[in-house]
């Protein structure tokens, strides 16, 4: 889903505070694009159902996408449910600093019914260690530290993009998210093999690397109504 300014890469899907949802291949249309996607057809995604859209704002802590801007304003004004993610690297700098240049750089959430809660894109490493040189429990850490930072300046935890093989190799298949932070699962294929890290379930799943109208694929488990009050932290 989420791209890397080194290399395009998968995101992951994220698991919401709701009633228990299956994995499914039904559910709300949404996509994910970042500065890789220079124009985007929001209104034509709208029209076609699609009613989220995930935004790159910023990578590591010197890098902001340079569309992040006009892409919120262009997905807002088209009438979607949006919000920024941060693609990860924990071998540069501490979780804690990352979601703070995260919140200065559009990556914030309100009650509004119409902002998601930020995402955490932490996946391979498009120029390294597949797991930044970190342990599974100095990675486990790290994504703590990101997490309860931005929970503390939020209220609400980050959603967590990810794939089921580095989640297992990079975190030992750590169960110590399922509870609070979201999952935004990336597998590409026509239906869920393995939900990672204790989650139940994903929330989001991002099940293609394009979509029609721009970016990546995702869907939400859930119908529309179960979107807007995710949105809204109700």
């Amino acid at each position: 889903m989420m791209k890397s300014t080194a290399a395009p890469l998968l995101l992951a899907a994220c698991a919401a505070h709701a009633n228990p949802l299956q994995a499914r291949s039904s559910g709300v249309q949404g996509f994910d694009i970042s500065s890789y996607q220079d124009t985007v057809d929001f209104s034509g995604a709208y029209g076609a159902g699609a009613r989220f859209v995930m935004i790159k704002a910023t990578e590591g802590t010197t890098y902001i996408d340079s569309s992040f801007s006009s892409h919120y304003d262009d997905a807002t004004s088209a009438g979607f449910i949006r919000g920024g993610y941060h693609f990860a690297h924990p071998d540069s700098s501490t979780g804690a600093t990352q979601a703070e240049y995260f919140l200065a750089h559009g990556g914030g959430w309100t009650n509004d019914g119409i902002t998601l809660p930020g995402m955490l894109d932490i996946e391979y490493n498009p120029s390294g260690s597949t797991c930044y040189g970190l342990s599974a429990s100095e990675m486990i850490s790290w994504i703590q530290d990101f997490g309860e930072t931005y929970q503390s300046k939020t209220g609400r935890y980050p959603m967590i993009y990810t794939t089921a093989d580095w989640w297992s190799t990079c975190t030992g298949d750590s169960t110590a998210f399922s509870e609070d932070y979201p999952l935004v699962l990336a597998q590409y294929s026509s239906s869920i093999s393995t939900v990672p890290g204790g989650w139940a379930y994903q929330s989001f799943w991002q099940n293609a690397d394009s979509y029609t109208y721009g970016g990546d694929s995702d869907l939400w488990n859930g119908d529309e109504n179960s979107l807007q009050t995710f949105a809204k932290g109700s």
